[in-house]
């Protein structure tokens, strides 16, 4: 038995800290800190300073500055870089982190290693980091000592609630690694639903963005990069635009822009100008329609051709995972099978071929308006005639989306 007091006192602190706090009050801290790190990296690194998407007050700035500081070691620059690189370069080799040319268990497991090499680029920093803050504070103290914050929070952990303050440091450095390099880096690139058909593999991860702050919704983030809200459907939720609207309120931010959600009104009578304006702002939505149409289209076609003709069916039938994708997601084993699908069916070649074309509405960065007015007339007027259901109800659509 331990007689002398200093080490009795020692061991009492160690067992207690100063707080001598409950089990359950220490995981309600860990839970609330963890949390606001999230929301810190969400309305602060993500959507204000890589996007641009709102404007904050100084107060919320730097407050939000000194939290990511202490909990995560991140410097502001880097993680803004590194993340716009992402988007400029998605899916490529040039990706610091998809799971589609990485692997998804490279990223799911060494996702903060693969942040942390391209934070060694200097040329990433340098071309993707403008725009961020470099004031004396951020030379002299959050990018200059970067580690010495997480060690500052080691020591109040420890100060706070003894030994076990341990465990509640170790959560706070994991949550970011595993949550946003792992899960969001990775499984936001992998494996979800999608609303938008943009040109990249992002998912939304759960239509509730509440534990990592809204950034389960990355198909909608990826769709519409500088948007200040995540959310997209009626049933979808963002905790992270929640606390933006409540910082708006207080007058503390200032929202720069949303994606636009598409209305709809009485068709127009013939495509023109506003058309092709609210066809381009919604082409992801109108993509994921035809993709939908496609799927169905696929759906319909095996169904009869199953009695009659059962290897032209079965053929269909090996088609229906990845047909309704975008023309880019095919492998090449796809594309060779395109030929003999559009000999068993007239109704998908035409689907396919005519996806094409109109995705050249949106591309054809040289053209005037009045050429692409003329380009979208046209291929609304193939489509009705076509005698294809699929490709006369997106015409239809195309004409009753509201002006953008």
């Amino acid at each position: 038995m331990i007689e002398h007091p200093v080490v009795r006192a020692v061991l009492g602190f160690l067992d207690t800290g100063l707080l001598d706090a409950s089990g359950w009050q220490i995981v309600a801290y860990t839970l609330l800190t963890t949390h606001v790190t999230i929301a810190a990296v969400t309305v602060y690194l993500h959507r204000c300073q890589a996007h641009r998407a709102l404007d904050l007050h100084p107060v919320v700035s730097h407050f939000f500055r000194g939290w990511l500081w202490l909990t995560t070691g991140m410097v502001t620059k880097e993680w803004a870089a590194i993340h716009r690189k992402h988007h400029a370069k998605c899916e490529t080799a040039e990706d610091p982190h998809s799971p589609q040319t990485r692997g998804i268990r490279k990223v799911l497991l060494e996702g903060t290693e693969l942040y942390r090499e391209e934070a060694k680029n200097r040329e990433t920093i340098q071309k993707y980091g403008h725009g961020t803050p470099d004031d004396w504070v951020e030379r002299n103290v959050y990018a200059r000592y970067s580690v010495l914050g997480v060690y500052v929070t080691l020591v109040l952990d420890v100060l706070l609630f003894g030994a076990i303050g341990l465990t509640v440091f170790a959560i706070q450095m994991l949550w970011i690694p595993v949550t946003a390099a792992g899960v969001i880096n990775g499984i936001g690139h992998w494996w979800g639903y999608r609303n938008f058909d943009s040109p990249d593999a992002a998912t939304n991860v759960l239509p509730w963005g509440i534990l990592i702050g809204g950034e389960e919704l990355h198909n909608n983030h990826h769709a519409f990069a500088s948007s200040a809200k995540l959310s997209n459907r009626w049933y979808e939720f963002d905790i992270g635009w929640m606390y933006i609207r409540i910082l708006q309120m207080l007058g503390l931010a200032t929202v720069r822009k949303v994606a636009p959600v598409p209305k709809f009104t009485a068709p127009r009578a013939a495509v023109d100008l506003q058309t092709l304006q609210a066809v381009i702002a919604h082409r992801y939505d109108l993509m994921a329609a035809y993709g939908k149409s496609l799927a169905q289209a696929c759906s319909e076609e095996i169904a009869r051709l199953r009695a009659a003709r059962p290897a032209d069916a079965s053929l269909i039938q090996s088609s229906r995972r990845w047909l309704h994708l975008d023309a880019t997601k095919w492998t090449e084993q796809n594309k060779a099978k395109l030929a003999d699908i559009f000999a068993v069916s007239d109704r998908l070649k035409k689907l396919v071929e005519m996806r094409a074309e109109l995705a050249a509405t949106w591309e054809r960065s040289n053209a005037t308006p009045d050429k692409l007015v003329a380009h979208l007339q046209d291929w609304c007027a193939r489509a009705e005639a076509s005698g294809v259901r699929s490709l006369q109800e997106l015409a239809l659509r195309m004409r009753r989306y509201a002006a953008a």
